[in-house]
């Protein structure tokens, strides 16, 4: 009997297909979506990493896209000697909102941080070991802080389904003309209601005259550094379902990765993908008891 093959890949409802899911289901496979899998600790270790990178470098976009080379105001990112700073606002407080912090703050930028979890601006106000402005997001006050910004990150993540649209177009449109936004959410939804897909050979757009970088998987525009940290990763995986006698007996046995698995044995088990195609699913875990 042949073994079924098993696809690890990225979860980017936002790029897909409509017809990708029926045609994985007809042939059978078993699919892992790698930035569903959870570690021991119930963190995702790939979106981490991924989120560290396209955190980072999220500011470093917005600082090339705001020099007059790229058809930007002609502003440097951060600030020198008796010139105001450049204000920078982060929608998100996890992985990718503390690295964007981080690399805004090394620039000599000021940074404000909206979440709606306080526990995380709580952690976030730690891990930098500096006091930033930092808010839960109520619609009036994120829209006052967005028309002084030059930047504005979207570093939100949904754990389950779309991200939240928190950044209506009435809002954009009152942002400062020549003013940047990088959707890092946008593979899943994105965060601004003006944001759609691009791609790294025409990765932005204007509308209502702010520049919009909307490229999903920010990660792989520094591909080594990426690929060396997903080696890291799957590599104790590969090992682990060698060390279990194959896929299926890694799934039983590793709670993390079957946290991961969206089609098992050719049947949907993510109920959000389920919901966004219309179609039928099964539990993963029901599925397992059965076995």
């Amino acid at each position: 009997m042949k073994p079924k093959q098993t696809l690890f890949s990225a979860l980017q409802l936002t790029v897909q297909p409509e017809d990708f899911l029926k045609k994985l289901i007809a042939k059978k496979l078993n699919c892992v979506a790698f930035d569903l899998i959870a570690d021991d600790a119930g963190i995702f270790p790939i979106i981490r990493a991924m989120g560290e990178i396209a955190g980072g470098a999220s500011i470093l976009i917005a600082a090339e896209l705001l020099s007059n080379v790229n058809q930007g105001v002609g502003s440097i990112l951060g600030g020198i000697s008796g010139i105001s700073p450049t204000e920078v606002v982060i929608i998100g407080a996890g992985t990718v909102g503390e690295f964007a912090a981080r690399a805004a703050l090394g620039l000599g930028a000021t940074v404000k941080v909206f979440d709606n979890s306080t526990s995380r601006l709580r952690r976030l106000q730690n891990q930098l070991g500096t006091r930033v402005f930092t808010s839960v997001i109520v619609p009036r006050v994120l829209e006052k802080h967005l028309r002084t910004a030059d930047v504005a990150i979207g570093a939100l993540r949904a754990t389950k389904g779309r991200t939240p649209c928190i950044v209506t177009e009435e809002m954009v449109a009152e942002m400062k003309n020549g003013s940047v936004i990088v959707d890092v959410s946008i593979d899943q939804g994105g965060v601004f209601e003006t944001s759609h897909v691009t791609n790294h050979s025409k990765p932005t757009f204007r509308k209502n005259g702010v520049i919009h970088y909307c490229v999903p998987n920010i990660a792989s525009r520094v591909a080594r550094t990426a690929s060396f940290a997903f080696s890291s990763i799957f590599s104790q995986i590969i090992m682990n379902m060698g060390d279990e006698g194959g896929f299926e007996s890694l799934v039983r046995r590793d709670s993390g990765v079957r946290n991961g698995v969206y089609i098992y044995n050719g049947i949907l088990t993510n109920q959000y993908m389920a919901e966004a195609f219309n179609l039928p699913y099964k539990d993963i875990n029901l599925l397992m008891a059965a076995i």
